[in-house]
This record gives C-alpha cells, sequence and structure tokens, in this order.
C-alpha cells in the first residue's frame, strides 16, 4: 500500500496486487502504454492522458509528473513509512534530533550508550522489550548523548523522554 500527497493537498490511497490497481478504494481499469523511459501514454474511462516523470527522488520518495501539460509534485508514504508515524517515530528522520521518546510502552533490558557517548545514525542505543518482543532501539541521526534518563529495568510509557541530545 501507498499513500501519496498530490502538490501539498490531495492525498490517494494505492493499492496494487493480483493484477488490480485499486486508488481510494475505487478499482481502476487502465491501459498503461510505456513510450520511452520517463513517458507514459495512459486511457481510462474513455479519456487519454500523456504523462511523463520529469524528476524522481527514489531516497525522498518524491516525484514531478507532468500529465497532459500540468506538473504535479508527488509525495509517498510506503508501509513501513505509514508504520512509523503510527509508532510516532517519523519525526525522528529529521536532521535536527534533540531527543529520543518512546516509541511505545516497555521495559528496558539494557543500554548501549554512556552520556558523553557520540554516537553515529543507526547505533544501537537500547533494547525495549514490549508486548513480550525485544526492540532494539537506533540512533536517529548523529549525537552525542548529553542525558539518559533511563536505566535497565525502568518502565517505560509510550511519549515518555528517554534520552536527550546535544
Amino acid at each position: 500500500m501507498l499513500q501519496l500527497k498530490v502538490n501539498d493537498r490531495r492525498n490517494y490511497k494505492i493499492e496494487k496486487g493480483n493484477d488490480k490497481l485499486l486508488i481510494n478504494g475505487e478499482k481502476i481499469v487502465a491501459d498503461i502504454q510505456l513510450l520511452n523511459a520517463s513517458a507514459y501514454h495512459i486511457i481510462n474511462n474513455l479519456r487519454s492522458y500523456n504523462a511523463e516523470v520529469i524528476s524522481f527522488d527514489r531516497e525522498a520518495k518524491t516525484a514531478e509528473i507532468k500529465v497532459n501539460g500540468n506538473i504535479y509534485t508527488i509525495a509517498a508514504k510506503d508501509q513501513f513509512d505509514i508504520l512509523l508515524d503510527q509508532l510516532g517515530l517519523s519525526s525522528l528522520n529529521s536532521a535536527k534530533v534533540s531527543e529520543l521518546k518512546a516509541p511505545m510502552p516497555g521495559l528496558v533490558l539494557k543500554l548501549f550508550v554512556s552520556e558523553g557517548s557520540e554516537v553515529k545514525k543507526g547505533d544501537n542505543l537500547f533494547i525495549l522489550e514490549a508486548m513480550k518482543m525485544e526492540n532494539i532501539i537506533k540512533s536517529p541521526a548523529d549525537v552525542t548523548i548529553k542525558t539518559i534518563k533511563i536505566k535497565p529495568g525502568d518502565k517505560v510509557e509510550k511519549g515518555q523522554v528517554l534520552l536527550i541530545f546535544s
């Protein structure tokens, strides 16, 4: 499943599988022909569309597409981005991170860092047990640990500040 936001205004839920395409729950039957590496001709509901991919950023999941002369900016979220939003972790992708909050209630099992530690994005910070599963919480950015507000054995609530970065 994908969620698309077009021109920062319109939202679409896209589901694809078993040779069918659903947009906002409605089945779409379209004839799509690839014209060249970045251009398509589409016929849907007896209407003809010429679409061209102007730019595409796989990492940022954004694209600019020209359809019949109109340019649309599209931002996509896949199922993993949606899950991060639901867990309250989507804001961790920003460049400036000052604190880390608990993504879910749980029990702190082990710390891998100490105050003053310099960690890189993706380094292990601690293990949080939740719903009988051990979750390794990783650093959201290159940071220095300023304050640690937890220790092994602590129970934490969702949204509780656990680490402060400098």
